[in-house]
Order: C-alpha cells, then sequence, then structure tokens
C-alpha cells in the first residue's frame, strides 16, 4: 500500500451544545494540518465523513471543510457517507486517491453532533441505517435491531449475558486512560451484568451498558505517499485496507456470522501477508457489545458460537495475546458516527508511534488492526497499519 498517515487531530467526543458541525470540523481540520507540519496550501484533496441523516440541518457540508483556511478554497472536497463505517469510508477514499497518484496529501476528517437532536428522533435518525422494508417499525431504534441479533445469538449458543457484560467491563475499564473519550468510568462486571435502575434493559438482552452513546466529536488526519511520508517527522504506513459491502437486508444473510466481516478481514491480511496473531491489538466496532463478540468469531479469533472464550479467557484485555479497543471502543469512546471510523485510524497511529495516552499505551505495538461497519454488519472496512520508521 503506497499511502500513510503523517498527523493527525482528535477532540474529546462527549455532548457539546457550544459546538456545531461547522466548528467541530474547523477545529480538526486546522489541528491535523499543523499536527503534520503543512500548511493548507500544501492539500491536494479533502474528504468529508459525515453521516448526517437528519442530525444536521445543514446538509451538503464538504465545503466546510474550506471554512478552515482560505488556502484550501478550490481544493476538490468530497463527502462521502456510508452509515456508521463513513468514517472509514472517507479514510479509504483519501487512501486510494493516492494510490492513484491523483492527490499527494490528502486531508480526511470525520464529523457529526448527535446530542443536540431529541431522543425519539435520534433513534429515528438512526434507524435509516437498517433495512426500512424490514426493520422500519423496530422499537428501540438501531438498538432494537441489535437486540434482535443478541436474541437470535443466545437461542443459537446460550445465554452469553456474562460475555457480553465482561466486554463492556473491559472497554470502560480501558476508556479511563483515554482522555478523548465521552465515559471515563470503570464500572465493573457486577455492575454491566446486573439490571438496575441506571442500568436497565434496553432492547432485548441488551442493557444500557451494551450500547454504544450518543456523541458530538470530530476527528482528521493528514495522508500522503510513503515515499514522501519519509520526510515527515512521524508516519504510519497503511500496510492493507479491505472494504467487503454486503446485502442490506438481514433476511438475506446469516445475521449471527457476520460474513462481510469476515471477508473484510480475510482480504486485509492477505494483503498484509499476515494472520489475526501478528497483530498487536484491534480497535473494532463496540457499537453494541454483542457486536464485538460476534466481530471475534468473524475475525476468526475464536469459531463460530465461542466468541465469548476470548473474553473469558482474558485474550482480548490490554495484557491479553491480542488486546481489543485499548482505547475504549465506541462503548466508552463515544460514536458521533461520521468521526468513528477517522478515530479508530488516528488511535491506532497513536498507539503504533507511541504517542497514545498514558496508560492507555501498549507496549511495543508493531501492528494494528481496525475493523469499521455501517449498519447490521453491511459496510465492513479493516485497515491494516504498521509505523513507517
Amino acid at each position: 500500500m503506497t499511502a500513510s498517515i503523517v498527523g493527525w487531530a482528535h477532540t474529546p467526543f462527549g455532548k457539546f451544545d457550544a459546538e456545531t458541525v461547522e466548528s467541530l470540523v474547523v477545529k480538526v481540520a486546522n489541528e491535523a494540518i499543523a499536527d503534520a507540519g503543512i500548511s493548507a496550501g500544501d492539500v491536494d484533496e479533502i474528504v468529508l465523513g459525515h453521516f448526517n441523516a437528519g442530525f444536521s440541518a445543514q446538509d451538503f457540508t464538504a465545503s466546510l471543510v474550506l471554512q478552515a483556511d482560505p488556502a484550501l478554497r478550490f481544493k476538490p472536497a468530497t463527502r462521502v457517507e456510508n452509515a456508521c463505517a463513513t468514517g472509514s469510508a472517507a479514510v479509504h477514499q483519501g487512501i486510494r486517491a493516492i494510490a492513484a497518484g491523483a492527490a499527494k496529501i490528502v486531508l480526511v476528517v470525520g464529523v457529526e453532533q448527535m446530542t443536540r437532536t431529541p431522543g425519539p428522533e435520534i433513534g429515528k435518525n438512526l434507524l435509516k441505517a437498517s433495512y426500512l422494508p424490514e426493520d422500519g417499525d423496530t422499537v428501540g431504534g438501531f438498538a432494537g435491531v441489535f437486540g434482535k441479533i443478541a436474541q437470535g445469538y443466545f437461542q443459537k449458543y446460550g445465554d452469553q449475558s456474562d460475555a457480553l457484560a465482561l466486554i463492556a467491563a473491559k472497554n470502560h475499564k480501558n476508556g479511563v486512560a483515554n482522555p478523548y473519550a465521552q465515559m471515563r468510568k470503570d464500572f465493573g462486571f457486577e455492575f454491566c451484568r446486573s439490571e438496575s435502575e441506571k442500568n436497565p434493559y434496553v432492547a432485548g438482552p441488551l442493557k444500557r451498558t451494551d450500547c454504544s452513546l450518543v456523541s458530538d466529536g470530530a476527528a482528521a488526519l493528514v495522508l500522503t505517499d510513503s515515499e514522501t511520508a519519509n520526510s515527515f517527522a512521524k508516519a504510519v504506513n497503511v500496510r492493507a485496507t479491505a472494504h467487503a459491502q454486503d446485502f442490506l437486508p438481514m433476511s438475506k444473510r446469516d445475521i449471527l456470522a457476520f460474513e462481510g466481516c469476515t471477508v473484510a478481514w480475510q482480504r486485509a491480511l492477505e494483503k498484509a501477508g499476515v494472520t489475526l496473531s501478528d497483530l498487536s491489538f484491534v480497535e473494532t466496532h463496540d457499537c453494541f457489545t454483542v457486536a464485538e463478540l460476534i466481530e471475534y468469531e468473524a475475525m476468526g479469533l475464536t469459531p463460530r458460537g465461542q466468541g465469548a472464550r476470548a473474553i473469558k479467557e482474558g485474550w482480548t484485555l490490554k495484557d491479553g495475546k491480542l488486546p481489543v479497543n485499548p482505547s475504549g471502543g465506541l462503548k466508552a469512546k463515544g460514536h458521533p458516527i461520521g468521526a468513528t471510523g477517522v478515530s479508530m485510524h488516528v488511535m491506532t497511529a497513536m498507539q503504533l508511534t507511541g504517542t497514545a495516552p498514558e496508560g492507555m499505551q501498549l507496549p511495543n505495538a508493531k501492528l494494528g488492526g481496525i475493523f469499521n461497519m455501517g449498519g447490521a454488519a453491511v459496510a465492513n472496512y479493516v485497515s491494516i497499519l504498521e509505523p513507517a520508521k
């Protein structure tokens, strides 16, 4: 792969009444450009990841990036969207522009502002990432969709409430060390496992601690070709990428298998010439804890139906054989949809350059994997990154 990440920026994720989509975009665009040590005029192309789906009254947002600096005027700028994988779609489009020789330096920004939207509208907006003819009346919105998936998994493989609570507890504990995370609190297994007034059931067997957060936030990164990256102060090479799009209706596939996730991982690992065991860590898409559980199986960490082993035996803890979501994942970090995939790449780049926040940094991280998905395993993106130096 010919692309490298040479600069980045990341806002905290959370609820920010004083921010707008525009202000978040401008902030991370300027910070990423400065972090890369370039000027805005050096940027050849801009890609913005912004899901929107009704969260922002302002649509047609690609040109908002130009607000960051007058020197960005007249640069090609495109907004991309692929549900909850929108951020990775933007990163991959930037990588393709570099690989094609169409651009030497690409600025990628991901953003979402969700918390200004009333609760019922949030559920309605998120449900647009499902197949409405089948799922449009699902109680609980997108949480209801994954509640059905969790129920189906429990029916086939047995009650996995302990595993889901362990995943939630792991990610919340990891998030404590992440200053960008929306929720920096170690709830512990017992709280995540037990139904309570503060942790009620939301949909099917999923409790509040099984669901990612409604968030505002943005992240950005600067891409260049790997040869040019040698002249930058820091660089993380994109060793491989893969994108597998699956059918939107869940009725047309085995929803408990996340087959698109499997295909994307297999393609990326093959392109990179590595195996899953070669990875130092993975940032994966835990929009709901059951998603992370099934992703253990889909990525090949365990056989089908045995994902619980990975968390119960400690494989995916920060000191396990394959740490998963050392950032806290979407569960603790938050999930501003268009920003999530870009955030995953930034967090991975930090790990691989030894610049992750204290307590979050893994020792000797050499190869990082990213899985970001849109919908219920519909848009499946995998990236494999490594330090350039």
